[in-house]
């Protein structure tokens, strides 16, 4: 018989090793958190979010948050491909995932300012003095957020 193998990890080889399994465990969540933020009147603005990005009986859709993944895939896989040259120098996996829901928030919130979408109604011009679909008090613009959860853990 040949001698036995002894394999040997190193201190990174463990750090990478922790590294790999914090990503197959945790997960980015980009958007609105339901019951983190409410309108003056107690509306959860998660529901606001959602009536926008997918229309209601009264109000067109204005998808927002597709958009700003549709119109953003270019710097999105930029973005993505540096995060994972960061991973391979030993960057925490949580680390990654707080810079790219940063990213992701902030490309969220430059759609919701300057975003192409259907006008405003008359009366809804009338009501709140302006023609800038998404924008009222700012509200639904300031409450968009990211959360880290371990993945399969449920509502977000």
């Amino acid at each position: 018989m040949g001698a036995a193998v002894i394999d040997r990890v190193t201190a990174e080889g463990r750090q990478f090793q922790q590294m790999l399994k914090d990503l197959a465990e945790l997960e980015v969540r980009v958007g609105f958190q339901h019951g983190q933020a409410v309108e003056e009147d107690g509306t959860d603005i998660c529901d606001v979010a959602a009536w926008n990005e997918l229309g209601t009986v009264k109000s067109p859709s204005r998808p927002f948050l597709r958009k700003s993944v549709d119109e953003n895939e270019e710097k999105i896989n930029q973005f993505l491909q540096a995060k994972k040259a960061d991973l391979l120098q030993g960057k925490s996996a949580e680390q990654v995932l707080k810079e790219i829901g940063i990213f992701q928030k902030d490309l969220i919130q430059e759609k919701i300012t300057e975003g192409s979408f259907a006008p405003n109604a008359v009366s809804t011009i009338h009501q709140k003095g302006s023609n800038k679909p998404l924008i009222d008090t700012g509200r639904m613009r300031q409450s968009v957020n990211y959360v880290i959860k371990k993945k399969g853990s449920g509502d977000g």
